[in-house]
């Protein structure tokens, strides 16, 4: 099973992150402005150098930025992970996002692409079409992400950290009816993640905020990893594949 873990951006981290046998090593583009990172470059020079994937998200949505930076970072994965609905649920016009994806296939035929397909806690509504949004982005998508949706995100325009468990029985609709590796994320930490792998069996599964430091109240600290959390996790998921070789 795929192990990833995101807001990787120092090399320190990623040498972390090496050691105790994270598979994909995330980190985050944060400005289209300041777009060259040094440290994350370096993050995905060590982590190829071991073997590993690196998977970059960009927090901002200019097509030839994108572009440029994929050019500099040489990354293995690019993750999108934009909103694809409205407040209310209802899937807002995908051209522009499935163009863009399209356009990577041809300009960087070596870069796999990763998908978040939004997915509503349980019993939560309204719920967005997670399952058609799939469907739709399956000619160009080579891995899909299950990511909670809320329909007020932390970061505006873009899904996920909100440290909120998903529907898991959706994602396990999205393992079944789909061909492309499905990473189980949303709400994941030590604690629920073997439980979720067994219950939806997809390809791996992602955590951001559930290995991240906590602050004297118990929030998540953005960008500070608890790495006896992520060996935590890892150990965790492989306990989880190991029970469903058996």
């Amino acid at each position: 099973m795929i192990i990833q873990i995101y807001e990787i951006q120092t090399p320190w981290e990623a040498e972390k992150c090496i050691k105790v046998g994270v598979d994909h090593i995330g980190s985050v583009i944060l400005s289209q402005e300041e777009w060259r990172v040094p440290d994350v470059k370096t993050v995905v020079e060590l982590a190829q150098g071991a073997g590993k994937k690196s998977s970059l998200i960009f927090l901002f949505s200019d097509d030839q930025t994108i572009f440029k930076a994929l050019d500099y970072y040489r990354p293995n994965i690019v993750h999108f992970c934009e909103s694809l609905t409205d407040h209310t649920g209802k899937t807002v016009s995908l051209h522009r996002f499935l163009k863009k994806q399209e356009s990577i296939k041809r300009l960087f035929p070596e870069i796999q692409i990763m998908r978040s397909i939004p997915i509503a806690p349980e019993s939560y509504n309204p719920r967005p079409l997670s399952l058609e949004i799939a469907q739709k982005f399956e000619p160009v998508t080579d891995f899909f992400l299950t990511d909670t949706w809320l329909g007020k995100e932390p970061v505006e325009g873009f899904i996920g950290i909100t440290g909120r468990v998903l529907d898991w029985n959706i994602a396990a609709q999205l393992v079944r009816h789909t061909t492309i590796p499905v990473i189980l994320a949303g709400g994941l930490g030590p604690h629920n993640v073997y439980e979720a792998l067994v219950k939806v069996m997809p390809a791996g599964a992602d955590s951001c905020t559930g290995t991240n430091e906590k602050d004297k109240k118990g929030n998540p600290i953005r960008f500070k990893k608890d790495f006896n959390k992520v060996k935590q996790f890892v150990l965790e998921v492989r306990r989880a594949e190991q029970e469903l070789r058996n």
